[in-house]
């Protein structure tokens, strides 16, 4: 087992793990249970996602990851030890990995990963930036000189980036996402419904009948909660045209991002561009009508992926294939396009 290779993908959302030879072997909600007054690990994962809204005060629901960096390192390095324990059919298991990163993070956030998958033993570690990782789960050749934009739409971050040549020609990302989404519309039925929801709530509502742009036949669903003014509990029906008003912003603020990556594009590979479209990955392109906003205001033709959430763990996988390649530098990490090695 000494010899394996696995990549990880540490989403804000979801944690997924890829074992080669075996594929994605992990894919769980990045969520812990912690007793607060032990600070004991309750659970992990699913059953931490579980307990969301429903634990008492001395059981607190963490995210490790927030806007697609470590937010709390203690709890992410006992959910790799958790996940990566699991892996593990030896003593003896020293993998090498691959794991993404959003395009745009600084260094010390980069470092925060490493020494986070370092803490539990590996050989080496490589970066992998999210947008290179998605081209390649979607089967597209990085390696050609050809330009080819991908957005990757997770719940924290969303990050667009051309690829060329075994990297990123031009890149940006914000920390806007699925989960921004989900806090404009728990503010929107707050302030239009008289309402309070939970984010688990405004998940199901997104997902069911949510939308970037406007639908033919409007959609229905009902939200539960709590009545703002008396506290008791309440229910209020949402349409699909009041879901568009409550992520219009936040819809917004990702397409601009997407538009200054494309502003930054270089000309000559521009043209690759506006004749391929933008490709979409990540769970937050099952948004309807986000394609078709995308597609009006850059006036290009944009596609979403098939399966978009695991476009960027896929990519991870086929990328374990490249570590042998990745340069080796103990102190700042070495471009080994497109992999960063660090370790």
């Amino acid at each position: 087992m000494m010899g394996t290779d696995i990549a990880i993908d540490l989403g804000t959302a979801n944690f997924r793990l890829f074992v080669d030879g075996r594929g994605v072997v992990v894919n769980e909600p990045n969520v812990v249970a912690v007793d607060t007054y032990t600070d004991r690990l309750v659970a992990i994962g699913r059953e931490a996602y579980e307990m969301l809204g429903r634990t008492s005060d001395r059981v607190r629901v963490i995210k490790p990851m927030s806007g697609g960096v470590i937010s709390d390192f203690s709890l992410m390095d006992a959910m790799l030890r958790h996940y990566m324990k699991q892996v593990s059919t030896s003593r003896v298991f020293m993998p090498r990995v691959v794991v993404t990163v959003p395009s745009g993070i600084t260094e010390v956030e980069k470092r925060a990963v490493v020494d986070a998958v370092a803490a539990n033993g590996v050989r080496k570690i490589c970066l992998l930036e999210g947008p290179a990782a998605a081209a390649i789960g979607a089967g597209i050749d990085i390696t050609r000189p050809r330009g080819t934009m991908v957005v990757t739409l997770g719940a924290g971050m969303s990050d667009a980036g051309v690829v060329s040549m075994n990297g990123l020609a031009a890149s940006r990302s914000i920390p806007v996402a699925g989960e921004a989404f989900n806090e404009a519309i728990i503010k929107y039925a707050r302030r239009k419904l008289d309402l309070v929801i939970g984010s688990r709530t405004a998940e199901a509502a997104k997902r069911a009948v949510g939308c970037a742009y406007p639908m033919k036949q409007i959609k229905t669903c009902v939200l539960k909660g709590r009545d703002v003014q008396s506290g008791l509990p309440a229910k209020a029906e949402i349409t699909s045209d009041q879901l568009l008003e409550a992520v219009l912003e936040p819809a917004a603020e990702v397409v601009r991002m997407i538009q200054t990556a494309l502003e930054e594009t270089p000309p000559e590979l521009m043209a690759d561009v506006a004749g391929e479209g933008i490709l979409l990955a990540g769970g937050g392109a099952y948004l309807s009508g986000f394609d078709r906003l995308l597609a009006k205001k850059t006036k290009m033709r944009v596609r979403v992926l098939e399966e978009p959430e695991s476009c960027v763990i896929r990519g991870a996988g086929s990328a374990v294939k490249m570590i042998d390649k990745a340069k080796f530098d103990p102190k700042n990490g070495s471009r080994a396009t497109p992999l960063i090695a660090y370790y």
